[in-house]
């Protein structure tokens, strides 16, 4: 996502708030996924094949479609049954994400009540008609947002089976995320809009009900035609395989002539975990080439005023340095085609593309596009489970936009993350915070999961910088990618690459930053001469550089290592001798009279009382 998160972070600033190789192939994807991976002996995955061919309706919006999944099961067990998410059962009066939105302290206004005061014709539904299992007819049954399926035969270790779905839906009135007829007038944002098989992995099924958070998918391939009134242009997901039968700016060459209303228009999406599209009447499409990557291509409104089109001309050579800022400084873009769409509520990360809204000021435009486009990396890439685990995506792409915000627009600013570590700080401070291992739907409040997924999960990544030194933060961000892309990683996963990588033990930290409300507090106690006295107040314990200004005038950085992380990190400045957590104060001796000590000049220790870190 997502607009949200610069709400939060001007909120925050008020503070009134796998050795195995990577897989890049991009034409077609392994169904056998039995890989090693550096977390676990024998590392495994499911595997998903779509073929979808769907015909919308948009004169009521509704929508037919025959969907055939070929799934492969790689796990070790034998399973009885299946779930769907039926995502757009969740527009209904009544449902989860109606009930919790009217019952949860601070909901989010795009949301508020709109839900339950839809009418039929508005609102949102995938209605399964017949479902079947190589060929027999299945058991199903519909519970909210889930499709509950027992299998006419379990499907073993190894084995792949095909189901054969027809379904309807209908399209309601947006929202959140996906819908007809946004704010801006986009006639169809159509994001969660397919039965999507639930993931299983390792820690068993994952078939959440949608609440308003985030997702999961499992890896495979899609084979999509839609068929729409030929006026309209689609834009999304995958590669469009028949462009000289469509036109719409697409065409290479001479375009067939259709004399039918409707237009079908073919899309060939490999190795991903989603499929979204988008489409309307009124849609400029430009492309712009990322030299040796991607073709990049916008989709925006042509009813938008002079100024705002001249704005998503000025974006698009921006989005071409910032998807070449994150293939230098995460890993190479894998696919060949990128979109930028207007669409949607704010902004939302896809498959090879981003629905964001498209009435807004250059910087914000650019903001977006840059916080979207990283979600590539972070969540379609390193495809963690954002419903368990929304802090390794919505915090990691916060900090990697913020650093390329900051270099491709000239921020000059001394630390991009800045206004992460307030939101963080303010929420630690505020009594309201909960750990990270919360799921993105069981927060007391929309605020807090906010400032802890977007703000606290860029500071995790930031403050590791400042743990292992920020040139082994560099490095692990390419080998996680290197290592995890493609698959499922886990919290851990990021901990035990900057292990490999520095050479440090820092489990300590995932678990004080990652699954308690630990905060981090010291205090420069007392300075007697030459001899400094720290205290730690915080429960969580942090390596500390120190900052010595002495009586004559000269200063001196000091490093004291953390004893449980078993070594340091690089540094220009003196060692001295390490400090052991369950002592609460430490004491050493500087070489002569001190006149003031600072701990953390940097800033990038996240200290929630930085009023005694100066004395």
């Amino acid at each position: 996502m997502k607009q949200i998160y610069i709400s939060i972070l001007s909120i925050a600033l008020l503070a009134s708030c796998t050795s195995t190789k990577t897989v890049t192939n991009t034409t077609s994807s392994s169904t056998s996924m039995v890989l090693n991976s550096p977390a676990t002996a024998t590392y495994w995955q499911q595997h998903v094949d779509y073929k979808m061919d769907i015909d919308m309706d948009v004169n009521n919006y509704q929508y037919q479609g025959k969907q055939t999944l070929v799934y492969t099961n790689n796990s070790p067990d034998v399973l009885d049954r299946v779930y769907y998410h039926l995502f757009f059962n969740a527009f209904q009066p009544g449902s989860e994400m109606d009930v919790r939105s009217q019952t949860i302290a601070d909901p989010d206004a795009r949301v508020g009540s709109r839900i339950g005061q839809l009418k039929p014709n508005e609102i949102g539904y995938i209605k399964v008609n017949s479902l079947k299992q190589n060929g027999t007819t299945l058991t199903h049954e519909t519970v909210g947002t889930v499709l509950e399926v027992k299998l006419a035969n379990p499907i073993k270790p190894g084995e792949k089976v095909t189901f054969t779905m027809d379904f309807d839906a209908q399209v309601p009135a947006q929202i959140r995320r996906t819908g007809r007829n946004n704010a801006e007038g986009v006639a169809l944002s159509m994001a969660q809009w397919y039965p999507k098989l639930a993931e299983y992995d390792f820690e068993g099924w994952h078939a959440d009900p949608y609440i308003g958070r985030e997702f999961h998918g499992v890896w495979g391939d899609f084979d999509v035609k839609l068929t729409i009134n030929k006026d309209y242009t689609v834009a999304g997901s995958g590669y469009l395989q028949n462009p000289n039968q469509i036109g719409h700016g697409y065409e290479t060459g001479a375009v067939t002539k259709s004399n039918s209303d409707k237009l079908t228009w073919h899309f060939v999406a490999p190795n991903v975990h989603d499929f979204t599209w988008a489409a309307d009447k009124d849609y400029i499409h430009d492309t712009k080439q990322v030299p040796n990557g991607p073709l990049l291509h916008f989709f925006y409104k042509n009813n938008l005023d002079a100024e705002h089109k001249g704005y998503w001309k000025k974006m698009q050579p921006k989005t071409v340095e910032l998807m070449e800022y994150y293939s230098k400084n995460i890993g190479k873009y894998p696919y060949k085609q990128y979109s930028v769409i207007q669409g949607g509520d704010g902004g939302m990360e896809y498959a090879m593309s981003t629905l964001i809204t498209g009435n807004r000021s250059y910087g914000s435009l650019v903001g977006v596009t840059a916080h979207e486009l990283a979600h590539t990396w972070f969540q379609f890439l390193l495809a963690s489970n954002e419903s368990k685990h929304e802090w390794m995506d919505e915090g990691f792409t916060t900090y990697i936009s913020n650093m390329a915000m900051n270099d491709i627009m000239d921020e000059g600013k001394e630390n991009p993350l800045a206004n992460a570590y307030k939101g963080y700080i303010y929420l630690a401070n505020s009594g309201k915070e909960q750990p990270l291992t919360t799921h993105s739907d069981r927060y007391a409040y929309n605020r807090s999961y906010s400032i802890a997924a977007y703000s606290k999960g860029a500071v995790f990544l930031s403050q590791l910088g400042y743990v292992i030194g920020a040139e082994n933060l560099k490095k692990t961000i390419k080998k996680y990618y290197t290592d995890f892309s493609f698959k499922h990683p886990k919290p851990l996963d990021i901990v035990r690459t900057a292990e490999r990588v520095s050479g440090l033990e820092l489990d300590w930290y995932l678990i004080d930053f990652g699954q308690t409300t630990n905060t981090i507090d010291y205090s420069v106690k007392a300075i007697e001469g030459n001899n400094i006295t720290l205290e730690r107040i915080g429960l969580m314990p942090m390596p500390i550089d120190l900052k010595v200004t002495y009586v004559d005038g000269t200063s001196e950085d000091f490093y004291i290592p953390l004893q449980m992380m078993r070594g340091e990190k690089p540094t220009t400045a003196t060692i001295v001798s390490d400090w052991a957590w369950a002592y609460p104060t430490y004491s050493f001796d500087a070489k002569k009279a001190v006149k003031t000590v600072e701990i953390d000049p940097s800033g990038l220790m996240a200290d929630v009382d930085s009023s005694n870190n100066k004395k």
